[in-house]
């Protein structure tokens, strides 16, 4: 399968409308729906339903953006390693947790390629545990994550507080939307609620959750940054009496990592938090 197709279908997913991914990607949005239909064609299935408010994933979408994933990422891996471009004299590998990728890695990039337009980056996408292995096996230079792994030789530094919050759409209070936020909140929830909290919904995405409660309603657990401007601007509310969970992000890299050029990056990581609507899904 053409890789192409795979990012359109990620852009499609992370934007919301068929429009604004063909902003973000440089193209008509007449390219946009030819790339999903060819590839609805190869999987022989629907990936999307339009209406007026944008795209959304169907049941065979949402199953298929994990692959799609995996897809993209291989690909780069592969290119990491073949030989530069002659313009690139240096390389960067960076990770961030699949809940953060998402706008953080974005942001990440853009200030990156700005400040330091000639290095190569490769760019991973992982749990937690996965992305510290490989920066403990050197083969990644900088993560961002939630849950800090603190192993000798590692360096962990916190670069933005953050909190998960529970809210509710002001239209339809219901169903209960169980997001993954990692096994720290999951076990935090638990102690605060002994008894199982039955989701009819559950999803491994914020942003894909965030997407079914604006458009069909519900409650559940987001990121503060997210769901600000949706509260600010009456869709959403916050669910009175419920518990907050501290969720502050953190960057960790080799304390032995000599590369000139990496206290740039983590500069880099907390400039891109200062664009705060990057995080308005």
């Amino acid at each position: 399968m053409d890789i192409v197709l795979a990012k359109t279908f990620l852009e499609i997913m992370s934007t919301g409308t068929f429009m604004e991914a063909a902003r973000k990607l440089n193209i008509t949005q007449t390219a946009v729906t030819t790339r999903v239909k060819n590839l609805e064609n190869q999987l022989n299935c629907k990936l999307f339903v339009r209406n007026r408010s944008g795209a959304q994933l169907t049941r065979e979408g949402e199953v298929f953006s994990t692959y799609a994933l995996t897809l993209v990422q291989t690909w780069q891996k592969a290119q990491a390693q073949l030989k530069f471009p002659m313009n690139l004299t240096e390389s960067i590998h960076i990770g961030a947790d699949i809940t953060l990728w998402n706008p953080i890695m974005v942001e990440w990039l853009e200030q990156i390629t700005q400040a330091l337009p000639n290095i190569n980056i490769h760019v991973e996408i992982d749990h937690t545990e996965g992305l510290v292995k490989q920066l403990k096996a050197n083969k990644l230079d900088a993560v961002v994550v939630h849950q800090p792994n603190y192993f000798s030789g590692l360096v962990v530094e916190q670069v933005v507080e953050e909190k998960l919050v529970h809210v509710r759409s002001t239209t339809s209070a219901s169903p209960y939307l169980l997001i993954d936020w990692g096994s720290e909140f999951k076990s935090q929830l638990e102690a605060v609620f002994p008894l199982s909290r039955q989701a009819t919904l559950s999803f491994n995405l914020g942003p894909l959750a965030l997407k079914y409660i604006l458009k069909k309603g519900g409650n559940g657990y987001f990121r503060t940054r997210v769901i600000e401007h949706h509260i600010n601007s009456g869709q959403l509310e916050r669910v009175t009496g419920s518990p907050e969970f501290a969720y502050p992000i953190f960057v960790i890299y080799r304390a032995d990592n000599n590369k000139e050029f990496l206290p740039s990056i983590i500069t880099c990581l907390n400039q891109s938090f200062n664009n705060t609507s990057s995080w308005e899904i």
